[in-house]
């Protein structure tokens, strides 16, 4: 029996050490009862099993393709290929069009973008909405929100490729 990626005996096994765990780490002096204690231990240890289980990470390193079959491959194999596909690193083409592009953005940025647009900007990359940004640097929101769509009117304007 499968439980969401992890077997059953697995479920034992981590249940087990989560309150070996709590054997070891409970505190009488808390308020909680070790009932509570170790209900808790377990139950996040088993739920760290099956986060643990559920994950395609490491699966490459838990299955592995014959260098010498030559028949057909099997569903295993072909979901093992997959994976490490779509792990991999990307090519040196993508590498280069993505370093292309980062550098045509710095330049709109630095050439066309007024001071207070690139500080706009600056702040609205680190998540930061309009009105803080408008609190920010003492100026009236509608302004700042102005000053983000000119941005964002700007970049698009210079990304256009010619048709």
């Amino acid at each position: 029996m499968f439980i969401l990626g992890a077997d059953k005996d697995d479920l034992i096994q981590e249940g087990m050490i989560g309150l070996f765990k709590a054997v070891r780490d409970y505190d009488s002096g808390r308020d909680a009862s070790f009932y509570t204690f170790a209900d808790l231990c377990v139950s996040r240890q088993m739920y760290t099993a099956i986060q643990a289980a559920n994950r395609k990470k490491h699966s490459p390193l838990n299955s592995y393709i014959s260098l010498y079959k030559n028949q057909e491959e099997t569903d295993m194999e072909s979901e093992l290929i997959g994976a490490i596909q779509n792990s991999s690193e990307r090519n040196p083409e993508e590498i280069l069009i993505d370093r292309e592009n980062v550098e045509a953005i710095e330049k709109i940025i630095e050439n066309d973008l007024s001071a207070l647009e690139r500080q706009v900007l600056e702040l609205s990359m680190t998540g930061m909405n309009y009105q803080d940004i408008a609190r920010l640097l003492g100026k009236d929101p509608k302004s700042t929100d102005n000053a983000l769509n000119r941005v964002k009117t700007k970049i698009k304007k210079q990304l256009k490729t010619p048709e």
